[in-house]
C-alpha cells in the first residue's frame, strides 16, 4: 500500500513510522515543507533559556536518521500545493528548484500543522521581533539575547508558550512584560479565579501581566523599541508574538474537505469526509472525550496519540480515538500549573450542573524540606457526582494531580469511585492522604452538605455581603475581625448569635471547616467557610 503523508513533525512522523512497523511492505513517503522533521516544538522556550543547551537536542530525528530507522522515505523542503481527491494525486513544489511534481497515493494523511498568527499590525517585520514555532525561531532569538543589550522584552500572548518564554527570558536576566487581549491568562483552560491566583504568583516573581489589552503597533527605526497598545506604550528591546496559531490548510480549500476555521474535521477514526484521506495534528479537529463535540487540540501529545491510532486504522483496524480533555501542564517561575477536563464555565455551557471546591493543601509532608502547597480546583457534576475537571497550581508536581484526574475522568469515575485509592506515600513525595484525595474528600463533604462554603469566585462576586467575618486562623491574621480559636470552642461562643450570618476564614480553609463543624454541633445555623482561605483570596473585615 502506498501512503503519502503531508507534514513531518509530530503526527506525520508518528503515523509514518507506525505504518512501517505494522507492515514493512508499505511504501510510505513524507513530504515536509521545512528542512527539519520531528523537532521538539514544546522545548523551544527552554532552548532560548539555555535549559536545553545544544540545538541538536531539539531535533528528535534528522531525515536521514529517520529514514534508516523506519524505512520511510522523507522529502524535505517539499511543499504540497494541491490535492486531487478523485485522481488521488498530490502536487508539491520542491522549494530548492521550484519544480512541481505529482505524487500518487492509496491513502493520504494530512498532518501539515499550523503556523503562528501574524497580527495585522505595523512593525512585525522589525528586527528583534520573533515568533516561537520552529527551531530556527528559538536559535535566532537566543543568539540575539546572548549578544547582550536586551534588557526589556514584551511577550504578546499569555498562553502556555508565551508564559514559558517569559519565564526563560526572566532567567536570562531580561525583564519580561506579558500582554494579552483576553480578560485573563491561560484562557480558556482555567477559571478566572485560578488564573488570577497564578497571575499573582507571576507578578511576585517579576513577570507582570496585563490582560484585556490589544497590541496596535510595534515601533522602532530598524529594531523593535516600543509596543503600542490600546492602553499604553511599553518599551521593549525584544518582542515575542505568541498570540496563537492557524492551521496550514489554505491549499486545501477547493478539495471538498470539511473544515471549521481552517481546521479539518475528522471522525473518531481520524478519517475526513473524503475517502482514503486522514488528518492529524495541529491542522485537524479531534473530539472532546467528555462532550463528544469536535475540538481543536494543537498539542504534541494529541498529535502522537491520535497519530498512532490512525496508522492502525489505515492498516484495517477499527480503533476509535477516545478523544481529548484539554490536558495541559506548564512550568512557571515559582509555580507549576496544570489542568484537565472542563472548567466550571465550560461545564455549565455543556449542560452539566457543576459543583466545585478550591483547596489549599500540602504537596508533601509539611515537615519535609522543600514542602509547599497546591491550590486545587476540583469540579464534579452534582447529579451524577462524576469528576469532570481539575485545575492545579503549586511549586510541586502538579502533573501528578492532573494525571490522576485524567484517569478518573476517562474511566467515567464518580467521586465515590475515586475515594480511598491506595496512592503512593512517603514524606519526600506526598502526604499520607494524597492532595488529590484530600481535595476529593472536601468536595464530597460539600456535596453532602457537611461543608457549607463560599467559593473564591462567589466571594469576589459579593455573595458574602451581610456575613460577619470571623478569623479562624491559628493566630489572628485579619485586622478588624473577631478572632475565634478553634481549640477553645466547647460550647456557645460569647458575642456570636446562633442565627447570625458568619463567614469563617483561616489561612487555607481547613481550620475554618473544623470550626464550622464544631459550631454546627453547638447550634449555629448559618456559617459559611471561604474556600482556600486568605491564601487564595484577599480578605477584609467589613
Amino acid at each position: 500500500m502506498k501512503v503519502l503523508v503531508l507534514g513531518g513533525v509530530a503526527a506525520g512522523t508518528k503515523i509514518a513510522a507506525k505504518l512501517m512497523r505494522e507492515d514493512r511492505s508499505n511504501e510510505v513517503i513524507v513530504l515536509n515543507k521545512g528542512k527539519d522533521i520531528s523537532y521538539a516544538g514544546c522545548g523551544l522556550p527552554y532552548y532560548v533559556g539555555h535549559v536545553i543547551e545544544n540545538r541538536e537536542e531539539l531535533i528528535v530525528n534528522t531525515p536521514q536518521k529517520y529514514e534508516k530507522l523506519t524505512g520511510v522515505r522523507v522529502l524535505t523542503q517539499t511543499e504540497a500545493t494541491k490535492v486531487d481527491p478523485q485522481a488521488k494525486i498530490v502536487s508539491a513544489v520542491d522549494l530548492n528548484t521550484q519544480e512541481t511534481k505529482e505524487y500518487t497515493y492509496d491513502k493520504l494523511v494530512i498532518a501539515v500543522g499550523a503556523s503562528p498568527v501574524k497580527p495585522p499590525i505595523a512593525g512585525c517585520g522589525l528586527e528583534n521581533v520573533f515568533f516561537m514555532r520552529t527551531p530556527e525561531d528559538a536559535i535566532r532569538m537566543r543568539e540575539v539575547i546572548d549578544q547582550g543589550g536586551i534588557k526589556k522584552a514584551v511577550v504578546v500572548g499569555a498562553g502556555y508558550i508565551g508564559l514559558e518564554i517569559a519565564e526563560n527570558l526572566k532567567a536570562l536576566g531580561v525583564r519580561p512584560f506579558v500582554l494579552d487581549m483576553a480578560p485573563q491568562i491561560l484562557a480558556p483552560g482555567f477559571d478566572p479565579e485560578m488564573a488570577e491566583y497564578v497571575e499573582g504568583k507571576l507578578s511576585e516573581h517579576g513577570i507582570p501581566v496585563v490582560t484585556g489589552v490589544a497590541v496596535t503597533a510595534i515601533e522602532g527605526e530598524t529594531k523593535a523599541e516600543k509596543v503600542v497598545t490600546s492602553k499604553k506604550t511599553y518599551k521593549a528591546d525584544l518582542v515575542v508574538l505568541s498570540a496563537g496559531i492557524r492551521p496550514n490548510t489554505e491549499f486545501l480549500k477547493d478539495t471538498g474537505l470539511e473544515m471549521v476555521k481552517g481546521t479539518i474535521l475528522t471522525n473518531e477514526y481520524g478519517e475526513t469526509n473524503l475517502p482514503d484521506i486522514y488528518a492529524a495534528g495541529d491542522c485537524a479537529m479531534v473530539h472532546n472525550a467528555l462532550t463528544g463535540r469536535p475540538v481543536w487540540s494543537p498539542m504534541g501529545s494529541t498529535a502522537n496519540i491520535a497519530g498512532r491510532v490512525i496508522a492502525q486504522n489505515i492498516m484495517g483496524a477499527k480503533i476509535p480515538y477516545r478523544g481529548v480533555l484539554g490536558t495541559a501542564v506548564c512550568r512557571l517561575p515559582g509555580i507549576n500549573v496544570g489542568r484537565t477536563g472542563l472548567t466550571q464555565a465550560q461545564a455549565q455551557e455543556e449542560g452539566f450542573d457543576p459543583v466545585s471546591v478550591v483547596t489549599i493543601v500540602d504537596d508533601k509532608a509539611h515537615y519535609y524540606p522543600g514542602s509547599g502547597i497546591f491550590a486545587i480546583k476540583m469540579i464534579a457534576d452534582k447529579k451524577t457526582r462524576r469528576l469532570i475537571g481539575i485545575q492545579a497550581a503549586g511549586a510541586g508536581e502538579v502533573d501528578k494531580i492532573v494525571d490522576i484526574a485524567v484517569t478518573g475522568i476517562m474511566l467515567k469515575g464518580t467521586l465515590e469511585d475515586l475515594s480511598d485509592l491506595d496512592f503512593a506515600y512517603a514524606p519526600p513525595f506526598s502526604t499520607a492522604i494524597h492532595p488529590f484525595a484530600h481535595t476529593l474528600n472536601v468536595l464530597k463533604n460539600k456535596l453532602d452538605g457537611a461543608f457549607e462554603t463560599f467559593t473564591p469566585a462567589e466571594y469576589a462576586a459579593g455573595a458574602a455581603q451581610g456575613y460577619r467575618l470571623i478569623d479562624a486562623s491559628i493566630q489572628p491574621t485579619t485586622e478588624g475581625a473577631p478572632y475565634v480559636d478553634l481549640v477553645t470552642v466547647n460550647g456557645p461562643i460569647d458575642g456570636l448569635d446562633k442565627d447570625e450570618k458568619l463567614l469563617l476564614v483561616c489561612n487555607k480553609g481547613k481550620r475554618a471547616y473544623l470550626l464550622q463543624n464544631r459550631m454546627k454541633f453547638y447550634g449555629y445555623t448559618d456559617t459559611k467557610v471561604l474556600e482556600g482561605g486568605n491564601m487564595f483570596s484577599e480578605v477584609e473585615a467589613q
